[in-house]
């Protein structure tokens, strides 16, 4: 292409999407209240406020059907030659996992590493929410701040447990420590679903704002990746009264003009040399350019359609619920592992802690109840109120870690547009999805520094913390 020719092209393209820019902008409708649904009908006058202790148990009743069901699994079909996980998860390597954990995983031992954290139950809005709440040891006189840390799918309350310590353990070069709550999400793990439609990840931002208020706190800090990740920005949108500040591990905008202008970018990067100059990155660029966007969504377009019907199949047979797990550990936390016979999930996780979050999803029979977050964000109307959330800026202070194998990136400008308060963004060296659950010191590092920073941001901008 004729180079003036194409910085002319350039420049009208750039004037195009800067006109429907500011068009959508001072179009933007005025944000809805969220309702407080109850979401277990006829329970209203019969559930309790109290906090309650729980314990996770491996029943031998459930141990003895689990492993009945491990030994006797059909034939796996066997790979074809040299496709590694390019079909999927590899039957060779998912194999080795289900034989240790009928073999050698010893379930009473991990029931009680599991219980090793304080575990509760208390009620919102019909239900039963369960969370871990872990104090820090020997605060002495320094502030304690409240943290909610979420997770996503296919994760659970098990990707936290390296984090917890190093954020409930205090550092001398702060005068605050955290107390971490880390709930399972409404529908995920041992926490109640909704028995009627609708609760999608913006009903959840409304239960876990109750929850913290229950548990005494009327301002907190929040934390999350994946959906987690989703959920933060929804609480601090629509809550910003009690959100302190929020630190993701996912930071995205899926607004329109943010993915235009994104796109945009791709396309003028290239041809122009100036924008061949700070080009992303293969794998940053995965979501925009990258033929993965087909190979790696089939999950989410048949959970955002059918949970229902996949369900069943995951919720019988352990084999076809770790099948259909560890995969997303695998290209989830680097995609190149794809191209290697074992998946190279071995590379940051242990079959041990791969289980235990295999264990979470069998125990509690939520996998289906899990998956439906998905479904429930494509309903009409909370398609619509979405909409309306992401249009809407964050005004609250924001920072975002961003590891190099995370499944897309966006630029901290882009960033900006939304996180209008982004005081932080830390390229981190190694990691991919599952940040706290690989990298927990990475993470764990960039949460403390990140609140340090907004405790300072909060003192100059609100006079009554």
């Amino acid at each position: 292409m004729d180079y003036p020719l194409a910085i002319t092209i350039s420049v009208g393209c750039c004037s195009v999407v800067y006109v429907l820019i500011r068009y959508y902008s001072s179009k933007r409708a005025k944000l809805i209240e969220v309702s407080e649904t109850w979401w277990t009908p006829g329970t209203e006058n019969s559930v309790s406020n109290d906090i309650r202790p729980y314990e996770i148990v491996f029943s031998e009743e459930l141990v003895k059907d689990l492993k009945h069901r491990l030994k006797h699994t059909r034939s796996l079909t066997p790979p074809l030659k040299d496709v590694a996980w390019n079909y999927g998860t590899n039957t060779d390597a998912l194999r080795k996992l289900l034989d240790y954990w009928a073999d050698d995983y010893n379930f009473q031992e991990r029931q009680k590493f599991i219980n090793q954290y304080p575990h509760f139950k208390t009620n919102i809005q019909g239900l039963d929410i369960h969370f871990i709440r872990a104090k820090p040891n020997n605060a002495g006189e320094k502030r304690v701040l409240p943290l909610l840390i979420l997770h996503g799918w296919p994760g659970s309350i098990m990707e936290f447990y390296k984090i917890i310590p190093l954020l409930t353990t205090p550092r001398p070069e702060h005068d605050f420590v955290f107390e971490v709550v880390t709930p399972s999400l409404p529908g995920f793990g041992f926490s109640d679903a909704a028995m009627i439609p609708g609760l999608s990840y913006i009903q959840m931002s409304v239960v876990l704002k109750n929850l913290m208020l229950r548990l005494g706190y009327d301002k907190f800090y929040i934390q999350g990746g994946d959906w987690g990740a989703t959920i933060i920005s929804a609480m601090s949108t629509l809550f910003p009264q009690h959100v302190m500040g929020m630190h993701s591990n996912m930071c995205s905008i899926m607004r329109n003009k943010a993915l235009m202008k994104q796109a945009l970018y791709e396309y003028l990067s290239s041809f122009l040399p100036w924008a061949k100059k700070t080009r992303q990155t293969d794998h940053q660029r995965r979501a925009f350019s990258h033929k993965s966007i087909l190979l790696e969504t089939g999950y989410f377009h048949i959970q955002a359609t059918k949970p229902d019907t996949v369900g069943v199949g995951l919720n019988d047979s352990p084999a076809g619920l770790a099948a259909y797990l560890i995969e997303k550990f695998s290209t989830g936390t680097n995609y190149s592992y794809k191209s290697r016979e074992d998946g190279g999930f071995l590379e940051k996780y242990t079959y041990d802690e791969l289980i235990d979050n295999l264990m979470i999803y069998w125990a509690s029979n939520s996998i289906t109840t899990a998956m439906r977050i998905y479904a429930e964000m494509f309903t009409k109307e909370n398609f619509l109120l979405g909409k309306l959330i992401n249009s809407d800026v964050v005004k609250v202070p924001s920072a975002c870690s961003q590891f190099p194998n995370e499944i897309m990136e966006q630029s901290p400008s882009l960033l900006r547009t939304r996180f209008v308060n982004l005081l932080r963004v830390t390229k981190m060296p190694r990691g991919g999805h599952f940040a706290a659950f690989e990298e927990p010191e990475l993470l764990a590092n960039d949460i403390w520094a990140s609140i340090d920073e907004m405790e300072v941001w909060n003192k100059n901008h609100n006079k009554n913390l």
